[in-house]
C-alpha cells in the first residue's frame, strides 16, 4: 500500500508523489509544515495496520520535492519525478531483505543497502537489519546532497534493528550526518533499544476514527468493511489485508470452537487441529488472542471488539466461565504465540493449545 499512486492535484494537473491516507494529511501538514527546526530523526509510531509506512513513504517525499506545496510534496517537479521511478539519489531504504523481497525487489540481486553475499550456497533472505546494512550508508552520508537539498533514510521495521545494528545506528545519531533525516518506522516503541529512541523525536499516529475508516475501506470494495475493520482491530491496512486473503473476517474454525462452548460443552479439538495443520500458527494464536480479549470484555458487560459475529455466542461462554482462568490462559497463549516459528509438530501444537483453551472456557 506504499506504491507512489497517481492523482490530480487542486489544479487538475496528474501527480504522482505519494500520497498521504485520508487520516494521516492533517498530522503531515502540521509536521511538515515547520522545518525550520525539524529534528534529524523522527521514529513514527502507532498501532500496526494504520499505515505508518505509508506514512513515512510520503513524508520522505515530501521532504524530499523541491517545491512542496503547504509541506507536501508537489508530484511534478523533477525530484517528485526520480523518487516516482524510485531512484532519487538521496533517499535510502533500510530493511531486511526479506522485506525488501516481500516488496519486489530481485531476490537474486544484493539490495542497495546490503553488502553481497558470499560462498557458493544462497542463504535465506535475512530478516533482521545487519550492521553491514547501516555501515554501508558512511559512503552516502560523505557525499553532497544533489542539489543541497535533503538526504533521507526510511528504516523499517525499527525492531528488526539487532543489537548490533542498533548500536551502530545509535553511534550515527549521536553524531548525525548534515542535511540529513533519519525516519524510522515501528509498532511500539518499547521494543526498541531504549537509548535509539532517546535519539529521535517521537511521532505518533493515531488510528482512524472507524467512520473514516469504514468509509476508506468501502472505496477499496472490501464489505462486509464493518467485520473486517473489527476483526482488525480498528486497523484500515490489516483490515484490506485480511479481506484481500481470501478468508472469512470470522475464521470459520473459531465459529465452530465458540459454537459448542456457549453451550457449555466441549468442540471436537481433534477436528479443529486438523483444520488448523495447515495454517500459520502465529495466525490462529492471533486469532484465539482476540477472541480472548472478546471474552473478557464479555464479562465486563463491553460489547465485542473483534468478532462481533460470535458476540452472541461469546456472551454465553463468559457467563459461564472462570474470568480468573481465562485470563491465566491468555497469559499463556502469549507465552505460545513466541513458540509460533518454531519448527514445531504444527497438528499436535494446534490440539494441545486448543484442548488449553476448552478447559479454561468450561466452567
Amino acid at each position: 500500500m506504499n506504491a507512489t499512486r497517481a492523482t490530480k492535484d487542486e489544479e487538475g494537473a496528474t501527480s504522482n508523489a505519494p500520497q498521504f491516507l485520508p487520516w494521516q494529511e492533517e498530522t503531515a501538514r502540521n509536521w511538515l509544515g515547520n522545518r525550520d527546526r525539524f529534528a534529524h530523526a523522527w521514529l513514527i509510531h502507532g498501532l500496526a495496520g494504520i499505515g505508518k509506512l505509508d506514512f513515512a513513504v510520503a513524508a520522505a517525499a515530501s521532504l524530499l520535492c523541491e517545491s512542496p506545496v503547504n509541506g507536501l510534496a508537489c508530484g511534478h517537479c523533477a525530484a517528485c519525478a526520480w523518487f516516482a521511478s524510485g531512484n532519487h539519489p538521496d533517499l535510502r531504504r533500510i530493511r531486511p531483505e526479506a522485506v525488501a523481497v516481500e516488496e519486489g525487489a530481485d531476490a537474486a540481486e544484493p539490495s542497495e543497502d546490503a553488502e553481497p553475499a558470499t560462498g557458493a550456497a544462497k542463504r535465506a533472505p535475512s530478516k533482521e537489519i545487519r550492521i553491514d546494512q547501516i555501515r554501508s550508508l558512511e559512503s552516502w552520508f560523505n557525499t553532497a546532497t544533489h542539489r543541497g537539498g535533503w538526504r533521507v533514510a526510511l528504516l523499517y521495521p525499527a525492531h528488526a534493528l539487532n543489537v548490533v545494528s542498533s548500536n551502530a545506528l545509535l553511534k550515527v545519531l549521536e553524531e548525525p550526518p548534515p542535511h540529513t533525516v533519519f525516519l524510522l518506522v515501528a509498532d511500539a516503541p518499547d521494543r526498541l533499544l531504549p537509548t535509539l529512541v532517546s535519539r529521535c523525536r517521537r511521532l505518533p499516529l493515531p488510528a482512524p476514527d472507524p467512520d473514516t475508516a469504514l468509509q476508506w475501506l468501502r472505496e477499496q470494495n472490501v464489505e462486509p468493511a464493518r467485520e473486517w475493520l473489527a476483526a482488525a482491530g480498528g486497523a484500515p491496512l490489516a483490515a484490506l489485508r485480511l479481506a484481500q486473503s481470501g478468508e472469512a473476517a470470522c475464521p470459520p474454525w473459531l465459529t465452530q470452537l465458540v459454537g459448542p462452548l456457549s453451550k457449555g460443552q466441549s468442540p471436537d479439538v481433534g477436528t479443529l487441529a486438523e483444520a488448523l495443520e495447515k495454517v500459520a500458527a502465529s495466525e490462529w494464536i492471533d486469532a484465539l488472542q482476540r477472541l480472548y480479549t472478546d471474552l473478557m470484555l464479555a464479562s465486563a458487560g463491553a460489547p465485542a471488539r473483534y468478532f462481533p459475529a460470535l458476540a452472541s455466542g461469546v456472551a454465553q461462554v463468559a457467563a459461564r466461565m472462570n474470568t480468573a482462568k481465562v485470563a491465566e490462559a491468555a497469559r499463556w497463549l502469549t507465552r505460545q504465540r513466541a513458540l509460533a516459528t518454531h519448527p514445531l509438530n504444527a497438528k499436535l501444537f494446534a490440539h494441545s493449545t486448543l484442548q488449553r483453551v476448552v478447559l479454561s472456557c468450561l466452567a
